[in-house]
């Protein structure tokens, strides 16, 4: 069985250890505690990972946030893996800072990574792992807080929060979604 693990964020250096990139993070953790390691691929940077026996791809497509599902739909029909395998980390504006919430399906939220994966895929029916950022921006700031750095105390508290992300994509392979949010939708 193979899966596909994504996760979302911007290339370049101006875009690094911004709150829109914590999918990257993310995957990058997840990458680090498995001993895989990234190299370039066809539209996205590819790894390969094992879990218990199964086959996981990680990518981090290299489109820009708003081209991501090209990135997806590619990995998904290169590596046959089916949509029921596929888990998507996002940032989430609507949680507080270091929640996570796992979703078997759903909308996107105003979320442009999500809407083009929906677009390319013609549905919402994937799993998606979504990471709060927290919401503390004065209004009409949403653009400047997403595209902020993290300050030296949240990359701290995201380390720690990996170790928590990192169980729950290793569920969402061994358990599945269902499961999977059962335990770590409160956590």
């Amino acid at each position: 069985m193979k899966y596909l693990i994504v996760g979302l964020g911007n290339i370049g250096a101006e875009y690094e250890n911004t709150r829109h990139n914590i999918g990257f993070m993310v995957l990058d953790a997840f990458a680090k505690e498995s001993g895989a390691i990234f190299n370039i691929g066809r539209l996205a940077s590819v790894a390969e990972a094992k879990c218990r026996g199964r086959q996981l791809v990680l990518i981090k497509p290299t489109t820009y946030m708003n081209l991501s599902g090209r990135a997806v739909n590619y990995w998904m029909k290169e590596e046959n893996i089916p949509l029921e395998n596929v888990l998507v980390i996002v940032d989430d504006l609507a949680l507080p800072f270091g929640a996570i919430r796992m979703r078997g399906k759903g909308s996107e939220a105003g979320h442009n990574g999500l809407k083009s994966i929906t677009e390319h895929l013609g549905t919402q029916n994937y799993a998606r792992l979504r990471f709060g950022i927290g919401n503390d921006f004065p209004r009409g700031g949403q653009v400047d807080f997403v595209l902020g750095k993290w300050s030296d105390d949240d990359i701290a508290a995201i380390a720690k929060r990996t170790e928590i992300t990192n169980q729950a994509i290793q569920a969402f392979v061994m358990e599945g979604i269902e499961r999977a949010m059962n335990r770590f939708n409160n956590a």
